[in-house]
């Protein structure tokens, strides 16, 4: 049981990872693209994305893996 629980953390912790990478490589994408070259603006659209996505990312996986991000140590 507990090599399965293991597991489970570490599969969270890996995809929850890949998951906040993505969101912070698109809302970066993405407020670059709205900001319309106002650098203001796209940090805070991206920071307001990042925080929203990572935000859903510790309610989903929070209850499996303890919502630590870091794959390396998800104990």
């Amino acid at each position: 049981m507990h090599h399965r629980l293991s597991t489970q953390k570490l599969l969270a912790e890996a995809l929850g990872t890949a998951l906040l990478l993505a969101i912070v490589i698109g809302s970066g994408i993405m407020a670059e693209r709205l900001a319309g070259g106002n650098v203001a603006l796209a940090l805070l659209a991206n920071t307001a994305a990042t925080v929203g996505g990572l935000y859903v990312l510790i309610e989903v996986f929070g209850p499996i893996s303890g919502a630590i991000s870091t794959p390396p140590c998800p104990w």
